[in-house]
C-alpha cells in the first residue's frame, strides 16, 4: 500500500488557481524535504464541503508518516504541521498517528478528509485502505457529539437571529446540524456524507429550511462577500430548535471499554503494518 510507492497527483477543478496549486504542492515538497511521506494532501473547508464562494480561502490538509527510525528516539517530532497562512492559501497537516487518536475519539476531521473529492496527491491506495479502517474504528455516536460540539460552537459565536452577524459563518453552523439530521434520520448507525447538499439531500429536512439552505448555497457561489445581517427566519430557527433538539436526541457514549479497545487494537495494527512495510519488513502490497 506504501513501502516504495510515489504519490500520484488528483484531479482538480478547472478553476483551482494554477499559483496557488503550484505553491501547495511547493510546501508538500517542504514536508518532504523533513524526511516525511505526505500520504495524501486534499482541500477541506467550503470547497470541498460544497458550498465555495468565488474568493473561497484554499484549505489544503495532508496526512504525513514519519519514518520508522523516529519511533526508537525519546524526543518525536510534533505531530502537526502548520503553514503560516499567507493570501488565500491555509496549508497544514497531520501525523497519522495523531489522525488515528482523534479517529478513536470520535473526532470526525480525518474522515471528511480522507472522502474529500477533491485531491492533490495521494499514495494509491491508501485512502481506501484507511477509509476501510474508520468504518471499522469510527463509533458513530461520539461522531455526532463531535458534531454537536461544532454546531455549539458556531452558533454560540453569533446572534444569527436577532443581531448582525457575517451571513457566509452561518454555514458553520448550518453543515454540522445537516450532518445531525442526516444520521439522526439513519438512528446515527451511520457516518453522514462530507458534502454538504448531499448531506442535505438525503434528509427529510423541512422544505421552507431547505430552501434557505439552498438559496443561501447559489447566493454564496456568485458573491465575494455576503455581508452581515439577519438570517431568514425558517433557518434561524432551523438552527437554534436543532440544536436544543439533538441535545436530547443523541445516543449516549458508551463508557464501557471493550469496544474501545478493540478499536484501538485494530488502529494499533493498521499503524504497525504500515510502519513495516515502510521499514521493508512486510510486503508493500500486504493488508
Amino acid at each position: 500500500m506504501t513501502g516504495s510507492a510515489k504519490p500520484v497527483a488528483g484531479s482538480l477543478p478547472a478553476d483551482f488557481d494554477p499559483v496557488v496549486v503550484g505553491e501547495i504542492r511547493t510546501r508538500l515538497d517542504h514536508v518532504r524535504d523533513e524526511g516525511l511521506k505526505v500520504l495524501f494532501a486534499i482541500e477541506s473547508g467550503s470547497r470541498a464541503w460544497g458550498f465555495p464562494s468565488p474568493d473561497s480561502d484554499y484549505d489544503c490538509r495532508f496526512v504525513y508518516l514519519c519514518p520508522p527510525g523516529d519511533h526508537f528516539v525519546l524526543e518525536q517530532r510534533r505531530d502537526v504541521i502548520e503553514f503560516p497562512i499567507e493570501g488565500d492559501v491555509d496549508t497544514g497537516g497531520w501525523d497519522l498517528r495523531k489522525a488515528l487518536r482523534l479517529a478513536l475519539k470520535g473526532n470526525a476531521a480525518i474522515l471528511e478528509w480522507t472522502v474529500s473529492p477533491i485531491v492533490y496527491e495521494e499514495i494509491p491506495g491508501f485512502r481506501a485502505s484507511l477509509l476501510d479502517l474508520l468504518g471499522e474504528i469510527l463509533d458513530p455516536a461520539k461522531v455526532a457529539h463531535h458534531y454537536l460540539g461544532l454546531l455549539r460552537t458556531q452558533a454560540g459565536r453569533h446572534d444569527m437571529e436577532s443581531g448582525e452577524a457575517p451571513i457566509k459563518k452561518a454555514f458553520y453552523a448550518i453543515r454540522p446540524l445537516v450532518a445531525l439530521e442526516w444520521m439522526a434520520e439513519r438512528d446515527f448507525r451511520t457516518l453522514p456524507p462530507m458534502n454538504m447538499p448531499d448531506c442535505l439531500a438525503g434528509t427529510a429536512i423541512a422544505g421552507d429550511v431547505r430552501d434557505a439552505i439552498w438559496h443561501l448555497v447559489e447566493q454564496k457561489s456568485r458573491t465575494r462577500e455576503l455581508g452581515t445581517g439577519r438570517l431568514p427566519a425558517p433557518l434561524a430557527r432551523f438552527i437554534r430548535e436543532g440544536m436544543h433538539a439533538m441535545a436530547g436526541r443523541l445516543p449516549r457514549v458508551s463508557r464501557v471499554s471493550g469496544g474501545l479497545d478493540e478499536r484501538r487494537i485494530r488502529a494499533d495494527l493498521f499503524y504497525s503494518d504500515l510502519l513495516k512495510r515502510e521499514a521493508g519488513l512486510a510486503p508493500a502490497d500486504a493488508v
